[in-house]
C-alpha cells in the first residue's frame, strides 16, 4: 500500500471546475462531456505530445451496433449487448464486475457514435476478434488509433477544453480520509503549480505496463525480458498517488500480452494489427515448421500462452491471403510496404510461401484447415468455424512474423458504474472519478480485443457528465 498522504497546500495557484489527468480516449471523452455540460475543463498531459497509448492503438472499438449499422450492412449476423457482455465476462474467466460490463456493453453504440460525430472515418469492415462470438470491432480506415484520437482531441478543443502538455501530476490533494478530493499538484514544465478543482478530478492516466518495478510487485513473471507495446509514459504513478489518498485497487496482477506484436521490437505496427484482426476471417497461426498450435479465435491470453509455453520458440506467424486482407479493407499499398521492409512475406502459392519461410509442414496444415472450413468443424483446436471465414485456396499468400509483447493492464483503481473511485470500504471518494486503463474490474483476468477503447469512451463520458454535475465549491 502506498504511504497515506492527506492534506492541502498552503495556497492554490489556479482553479478550474474539472481537471482531467491524461489525454487519451478516456480523458478526451470526459473532457467533451464535461464541456457540453458547461464545466470549465483542463486536460493535463505529462508527455510532450497528447494521446498516450490511444494514438498508437489499433483503433478497434467493439459494439453490437452504431449509427453506421455495419453488421447489418455487411450481412455479418446477429449481435446484442447481452452477447457482448457474456463474451467479455467469459473472456475474463468470470472475474469481471458484472455491472461494470453491463454498462459498457449497453452504451457501446454511444462510444462509436461519438467517434462518428467527431468526424472519424471508419472502414467498411467489422472483424470478429479473438474471444468474441460476433463481428463487432469497428476499425478506422488504415487501422490506426490516431485516426480516432485526432478528431476526438479536435472536438474537445473546439468545445473549449484546455490541453496542457508537459504537465505531470505529482500529488492528489485530499484533506482527510473523509474529505473530497480538492485538487492536484503539478509539475508544469519544471514549475510547481497547485491546481484547485471546484467540481472534480477525473483520472484517465492509463496503465503501468512500462514500469517494470511496479508491475513486478504484482506479477513477478513479467520481467524486463519481455518487450512492451506501450508508449514510454505508461508508468502508473497516478495510481500510486490515488492509493495514497485512500483509493482501492483491483486485479493489479492481471497484465495482458498481445500475441501478434513485432517479434523484434514488441510494437503493434500496422502489420501486427492486421494479423490479429484477420482471425475472424480465417487466417492461421503457425509455428516455424508451419504447424497450427492454438485456436486462432482464442483470447489473447490463450494464444500468448500457447506461444510462450507451447511453441517456446519465436517467432510464430500469421498466414493469410489477399482475400482476407480485402475482407479487412486493407489497401494493397499497405501490404506492399510491409513486403518491402520484410515485415510481410509474400508468395503466389502456399508451396512458395512454405519455401520462403522454411516451413515444411505448411502445405499440409493449410490443406487440412481448408477442409475444416468446408466441413464447418475444427477437430484439432475446436475453433468456431463461421461462414465468413475464407479458405486459403487463392493467392497471393502472406506470412507475418509475431511474438507476444506486454500490452495492457486489466487492473487499476476500483470504481463503480458512475465512474466514481472507491475506497477500501467500497465507498465513493467524493469528487474523484476515473476511466480507462487506470481502472480495474471490467475485463477480469483477460481483456478481449476492442473492449479497451469501448471502456474508455463509455466510462470517460460517464465521468465527464458526473464530474460536471457536482456542485461547485467556493
Amino acid at each position: 500500500m502506498s504511504e497515506m498522504k492527506f492534506g492541502l497546500p498552503r495556497q492554490w495557484d489556479e482553479v478550474t471546475d474539472v481537471a482531467v489527468i491524461g489525454s487519451g480516449y478516456a480523458g478526451l471523452a470526459a473532457a467533451i462531456q464535461a464541456r457540453e455540460a458547461g464545466a470549465q475543463v483542463v486536460i493535463l498531459e505529462k508527455m510532450p505530445h497528447y494521446g498516450g497509448n490511444s494514438i498508437i492503438s489499433g483503433g478497434g472499438c467493439c459494439s453490437y451496433d452504431s449509427k453506421l449499422h455495419l453488421r447489418q450492412k455487411l450481412g455479418l449476423g446477429e449481435d446484442s449487448w447481452q452477447l457482448h457482455m457474456e463474451d467479455t465476462i467469459r473472456g475474463g474467466d468470470g472475474e469481471s464486475v458484472p455491472e461494470l460490463v453491463e454498462v459498457m456493453t449497453k452504451h457501446a453504440p454511444e462510444a462509436v457514435d461519438l467517434f462518428v460525430d467527431a468526424g472519424v472515418a471508419f472502414a467498411d469492415t467489422l472483424p470478429r476478434m479473438g474471444g468474441h462470438s460476433a463481428h463487432r470491432s469497428h476499425l478506422t480506415i488504415g487501422n490506426k488509433g490516431i485516426a480516432m484520437s485526432d478528431p476526438l482531441r479536435n472536438l474537445a478543443l473546439q468545445k473549449g477544453a484546455e490541453l496542457r502538455l508537459k504537465t505531470a501530476v505529482t500529488r492528489i490533494w485530499r484533506e482527510s480520509e473523509t474529505a473530497p478530493v480538492a485538487g492536484l499538484q503539478l509539475d508544469q514544465d519544471g514549475k510547481t503549480v497547485q491546481l484547485r478543482v471546484r467540481r472534480a478530478v477525473i483520472m484517465a492516466s492509463g496503465g503501468f505496463a512500462r514500469d517494470v518495478e511496479f508491475r513486478l510487485q504484482f506479477n513477478p513473471n513479467l520481467t524486463d525480458a519481455y518487450n512492451c507495446s506501450n508508449h514510454l509514459g505508461a508508468t502508473g504513478e497516478c495510481i500510486r498517488f490515488a492509493r495514497a489518498v485512500g483509493a482501492d485497487v483491483i486485479h493489479m496482477n492481471y497484465i495482458q500480452l498481445f500475441p501478434t506484436a513485432d517479434p523484434a521490437t514488441g510494437k503493434l505496427d500496422k502489420h501486427a494489427l492486421d494479423a490479429y484482426s484477420s482471425t475472424g476471417f480465417g487466417s492461421l497461426n503457425v509455428d516455424k515448421r508451419g504447424r497450427r498450435f492454438v485456436s486462432e479465435l482464442g483470447g489473447r491470453d490463450e494464444v500468448s500462452d500457447a506461444q510462450i509455453l507451447g511453441v517456446k520458440e519465436k517467432p510464430t506467424y500469421t498466414i493469410l491471403n489477399r482475400a482476407i486482407y480485402e475482407a479487412l479493407a486493407v489497401p494493397q499499398e499497405i501490404i506492399d510496404s510491409g513486403v518491402r521492409i520484410g515485415r510481410v512475406v509474400a508468395a503466389d502459392s502456399i508451396a512458395e510461401l512454405a519455401e520462403k519461410l522454411n516451413m515444411p509442414d505448411l502445405p499440409e496444415t493449410v490443406e487440412k484447415h481448408n477442409g475444416y472450413l468446408a466441413a464447418g468443424e475444427d477437430p484439432e483446436f475446436r475453433k468456431p468455424i463461421s461462414e465468413h471465414m475464407i479458405p486459403l485456396t487463392e493467392g497471393p499468400f502472406y506470412g507475418i512474423a509475431q511474438w507476444p509483447s506486454i500490452h495492457f493492464c486489466m487492473g487499476g483503481l476500483r470504481f463503480d458504474t458512475k465512474a466514481r473511485v472507491l475506497d477500501a470500504a467500497g465507498q465513493p471518494i467524493p469528487r474523484f472519478y476515473a476511466a480507462g486503463e487506470c481502472c480495474g474490474g471490467v475485463h477480469g483476468n483477460n481483456r478481449l480485443a476492442g473492449n479497451a477503447i469501448t471502456e474508455c469512451m463509455v466510462y470517460g463520458s460517464i465521468a465527464g457528465r458526473n464530474a460536471a454535475a457536482e456542485e461547485p465549491t467556493d
